[in-house]
């Protein structure tokens, strides 16, 4: 989506995203939101170390830090060593 719409060019480089996707600065951020009348919401709740694994491992990664950093410590449903 970012190369489709041009964001660096338009941007004048005032604007990236981090290697974990997020736009910096973080008051630039917005969204694109399709509605449907059929859409159901939902939480996501926490993970668990069986899951992060499995997640890192599908990944391609050796251990599982990079995930737990990627995905951020307020998703985590455990303390991280």
């Amino acid at each position: 989506m970012w190369d489709l719409l041009e964001i660096d060019r338009l941007a004048e480089g005032k604007l990236e995203l981090t290697e974990s996707y997020m736009m910096l600065p973080g008051a630039s951020v917005s969204a694109l939101v399709f509605a449907h009348p059929e859409a159901e919401y939902f939480a996501v709740g926490q993970v668990n170390l069986d899951q992060v694994k499995d997640y890192a491992a599908r990944r391609g990664e050796d251990g599982i830090e990079g995930t737990e950093r990627w995905l951020g410590s307020s998703v985590l449903g455990y303390e991280k060593k």
